[in-house]
């Protein structure tokens, strides 16, 4: 585990790099990526900071302190600079759903499940994708998948369809983690589920279409839906065993909650720092922007919002960190609640401020709002993490 002295170097070598690589490649990251053929295929950049990173050792930050790296608190503040600049994470290995998906082969992948798929994620040759949500049916509940994963002899047949899968139309994209049901008889419903790796290229995975969210399409990376029929893959494919699924899914989800919510946060605060300048360099009927009323008090608003949110991570991330992401779910429930919808108010507030060209991709404001909204309902929607709050509550002090 690193020493908070350790996690400080990193903090100030990453804003070294923010400020030295990424802010001043942003128009040419979009340059190069709108110049693609296959707007899903790799971004020549892309590779260039990778290398970059790689040899200023700022790679792999996400990986958790009982495998040698940083605690989930210590990782905060990385992964707020890093969300200043959306396609920022990914130089530096540590986007979503990779991060996740690494943790998911450190925890419960065979020496063989790693060699194969986690050594090639760790060293950013490939990517991946996690396949759980379904469109046919309400995918906030995890029991209700409908994709089968049945036992054929050496092998398990996969059928189903999935969409908003993150990473699956990117060329990069080698294995996919799928969710189904290979019990769904079992009285006990979150017994019913298994997962299992299937690599993006076995005969009958279809990645129909991308999708877009709010009208964006997130290339490169992007969100597809995919078709799975007759998927045949070895049975040594499987993940931890038949049933483990709802566990592994668990397990996988609550520190990727938080690392949405750390990236958000930084969104949010790149927001206004925009809008801060923004108010100073512009004037309506005879006076600067920061001399309205208003202004002054949607800024002191969401300097106030945005603080609290941050607080209110750092101390999910500490108590994940002292009991584990199961111990910690009512922090990290209440996390995943107040971020994204902050973030979301604060970046819509900062828009307002930047006038028409505050929608525009002149700024990073309209993208990151879209990343804001879209979190609202990965690793679950607003309401059921309420909903399971609630509940927790209720058992507490009812």
């Amino acid at each position: 585990m690193a020493s908070d002295a350790q996690a400080q170097g990193l903090v100030d070598r990453l804003q070294a790099f923010m400020d030295a690589h990424i802010y001043p490649n942003e128009a040419r990251y979009h340059e190069q990526l709108n110049a693609l053929e296959d707007r899903f295929s790799t971004v020549p950049l892309m590779e260039e900071l990778k290398a970059k990173a790689k040899a200023e050792g700022l790679w792999n930050l996400w990986m958790p302190a009982d495998h040698g790296g940083l605690t989930n608190e210590q990782y905060c503040p990385l992964a707020e600079i890093m969300g200043r600049v959306l396609w920022a994470p990914e130089a530096f290995n540590c986007n979503a759903p990779d991060t996740g998906n690494m943790e998911v082969f450190l925890k419960y992948g065979t020496q063989a499940q790693k060699a194969q798929w986690l050594e090639p994620l760790l060293d950013g040759e490939i990517r991946s994708s996690y396949a759980m949500t379904e469109p046919d049916v309400a995918s906030s509940d995890a029991t209700n998948v409908r994709t089968r994963i049945e036992r054929d002899g050496d092998h398990y047949v996969v059928n189903g369809r999935k969409w908003f899968i993150t990473n699956a139309p990117y060329e990069r994209t080698k294995i996919m983690i799928v969710m189904g049901k290979s019990d769904p008889d079992n009285a006990n419903r979150h017994l019913q589920q298994s997962q299992i790796l299937v690599p993006k290229d076995t005969p009958g995975v279809t990645v129909v279409r991308p999708l877009t969210t709010l009208g964006y399409d997130d290339a490169p990376l992007g969100h597809a839906e995919v078709l799975f029929e007759n998927v045949r893959v070895p049975k040594e494919n499987i993940l931890l065993g038949e049933g483990r699924g709802f566990e592994i899914a668990q397990g996988r989800l609550g520190p990727g909650r938080i690392h949405h919510c750390m990236r958000l946060i930084g969104s949010a605060q790149r927001a206004l720092e925009f809008a801060c300048r923004r108010s100073e360099t512009r004037e309506t009927f005879g006076r600067k922007l920061s001399e309205h009323q208003s202004v002054l008090e949607d800024l002191a608003k969401s300097f106030s919002e945005i603080e609290q949110a941050r607080l209110l991570t750092l101390k999910t991330a500490r108590r994940i960190d002292e009991v584990g992401a199961k111990d910690a779910r009512d922090l990290i429930a209440a996390s995943k609640i107040t971020v994204p919808l902050m973030a979301q108010t604060v970046i819509d507030r900062c828009m307002q401020i930047h006038g028409a060209g505050g929608l525009t991709a002149d700024y990073p404001m309209a993208e990151a709002y879209n990343y804001a909204r879209w979190c609202r309902q990965a690793d679950g929607p607003d309401q059921v993490h309420m909903m399971a709050l609630g509940k927790q509550l209720v058992r507490r002090y009812g």
